[in-house]
């Protein structure tokens, strides 16, 4: 899942909902339910997501929306499975090969 993210230190629950083109309830919910995902808060209470927030929310959408887990199965598979985050490294790669391939395809189509 390539995700349309500037390179900065903090991000807002409005940006990050926006690359993952869902709602920002599913983002705080998904906070609550997953303690790996601690995003920075302020005095007004917004939160701001590191870049390791946006890592860990990349995995739990991949498992949650992409492989249709539970959020109980998402949950044992990120305690119980190490190198989950290598697999969607793996997979984010493959797919912008993929993507690449595609182009070349069509250019030479053309």
């Amino acid at each position: 899942m390539k995700l349309n993210l500037p390179d900065k230190l903090y991000y807002s629950i409005g940006e990050v909902a926006r690359a993952f083109d869902v709602n920002t309830s599913l983002i705080r919910y998904w906070e609550q339910e997953f303690p790996i995902i601690r995003p920075k808060k302020n005095k007004k209470g917004n939160r701001y997501f590191t870049p390791e927030d946006i890592s860990n929310l990349k995995i739990i959408y991949h498992l949650v929306k992409e492989k249709g887990y539970t959020l109980d199965g998402a949950r044992i598979a990120l305690t119980t499975n190490s190198k989950i985050s290598e697999t969607i490294t793996i997979i984010d790669r493959l797919e912008f090969i993929k993507a690449e391939l595609v182009k070349l395809k069509n250019s030479l189509n053309d």
